[in-house]
């Protein structure tokens, strides 16, 4: 069976980045249609919203422009794409 790859959502044309907007690259979406990229957003996938507050890493900590500890959203949408990396190993190991 063919493998598969997980790849930035935003990277692919979707609209999920924290500005609402995407950051499409060419040589990815190219890439994508020759490959079968499954698109995927740790940050949705955390439960934060599009648009959103911007973030950064503070130390150990994900605060937003405005101060708002999104540490945990950033964590769990990092497990969850994590277990989905599982998921598609075991699906086309």
């Amino acid at each position: 069976m063919d493998k598969r790859v997980l790849v930035s959502a935003c990277l692919l044309g979707v609209p999920c980045r924290y500005d609402g907007l995407s950051k499409a690259d060419p040589v990815v979406r190219e890439a994508a249609a020759r490959y079968g990229f499954i698109p995927v957003c740790p940050e949705i996938l955390g439960g934060l919203a599009t648009p959103r507050t911007p973030a950064e890493r503070v130390g150990e900590r994900v605060l937003t422009k405005d101060g708002r500890d999104v540490t945990e959203a950033y964590a769990q949408g990092a497990r969850a794409v994590c277990a989905l990396a599982k998921l598609y190993s075991a699906a086309y190991a």
